[in-house]
């Protein structure tokens, strides 16, 4: 018999995971022990807490004894945002894998899955397509003002000038700067050179012969270089410790003023003070993002006041397919390992 633990959670329900889990090429029977973590919480409650274990990791989360119980004896884990703490893992002491329906790990305590070398962890990028998408439909709606003029018309004007007036192009002629080549990366680069784009990118993991290998006509550039050169520099970074406020003063200073900054990645990647600054002054001719340091939106906040800046609601990964079929992509990854190690 294999033994398979799934956590569901608001967002993926543990149903979900145990249908993904019955497809698995595991030796038969499996039994399947099912639980929800959170289960609870509103979709927007549960915002609030994924925030917080983005922030702080797994550890801070208490688990019952049911399911470290349950853990004790399990071969395989699957869950989508449930945190997967130091704890947890020390009473998984029969774990062979951990499956995960999305890109980010920063739920799993990384640490304590390394201290045991028969420990894997399978994750996907359920959202990357959408999120890749989004991304580029901000730079046009950032850099054309296709968001400001329509909501200045809903609000009765007819607006035929803009603060980036000095500045507007065509989007062609724009040079993209990437920060960051991970799954969302790569999609927005292969779709911005298939519009014509000249494209840069800076990722701390890529090098330039492997991305050659793979057919992608991007440049690898320094840190520097990226926000010097680009005209639209955009942010696929994930929050470790070495990104935190990573885009401050110094980074900013180095943008032409006729150049963009688009985030649809994490807020806490950018200095918030050093943002507002820069876009009061007008050091740049804009920006456009989708992750704000406060959200929902605090109504006091001071970037609402400023009319070279779109803000989004985090609605960048937000398709009624990327976490539905999420639970699938996890199992037809999770198999392909399993087949391997037949």
């Amino acid at each position: 018999m294999t033994n398979v633990v799934v956590i569901g959670d608001p967002f993926v329900p543990a149903n979900n995971l145990a249908s993904a889990a019955k497809g698995l090429m595991l030796e038969a029977p499996i039994n399947i022990q099912r639980f929800e973590w959170r289960a609870g919480q509103s979709r927007s409650e549960f915002r609030e807490t994924i925030k917080i274990l983005e922030r702080d990791g797994p550890n801070n989360f208490e688990w019952p004894l049911e399911i470290l119980e349950a853990v004790s004896t399990a071969e395989y884990l699957l869950v989508h945002l449930a945190p997967v703490s130091q704890k947890l893992l020390a009473h998984a002491k029969k774990l062979k894998m951990i499956g995960t329906c999305r890109g980010g790990l920063e739920h799993i305590d990384l640490t304590a899955v390394k201290e045991s070398k028969d420990l894997s962890v399978i994750n996907v990028i359920r959202n990357a397509e959408p999120v890749a998408d989004f991304t580029i439909g901000l730079m046009y709606a950032t850099v054309r003002n296709i968001a400001m003029s329509a909501i200045q018309v809903k609000n009765g004007r007819w607006p035929q000038n803009f603060p980036n007036d000095a500045y507007k192009t065509s989007f062609s002629n724009l040079k993209v700067g990437l920060v960051g080549l991970g799954h969302i990366g790569k999609i927005v680069a292969k779709r911005l050179t298939a519009l014509g784009l000249e494209v840069s990118a800076y990722d701390a993991f890529m090098d330039q012969s492997t991305l050659d290998q793979e057919g992608y006509r991007v440049q690898l550039k320094s840190l520097k270089e990226i926000f010097s050169d680009s005209d639209v520099v955009s942010l696929h970074l994930r929050v470790v410790p070495e990104t935190i406020k990573l885009v401050d003063h110094s980074l900013l200073s180095l943008m032409k003023p006729s150049a963009y900054l688009i985030n649809t990645a994490r807020p806490d990647i950018i200095d918030r003070a050093d943002l507002i600054e820069c876009l009061t002054k007008k050091r740049i001719a804009g920006a456009g993002i989708d992750v704000l340091w406060e959200e929902p939106i605090n109504p006091n906040e001071p970037l609402l006041e400023l009319d070279n800046v779109v803000i989004t609601s985090h609605i960048a990964g937000d398709t009624i397919d990327a976490i539905e079929r999420s639970p699938q992509l996890l199992q037809i990854e999770m198999n392909k390992v399993l087949q391997k190690l037949k």
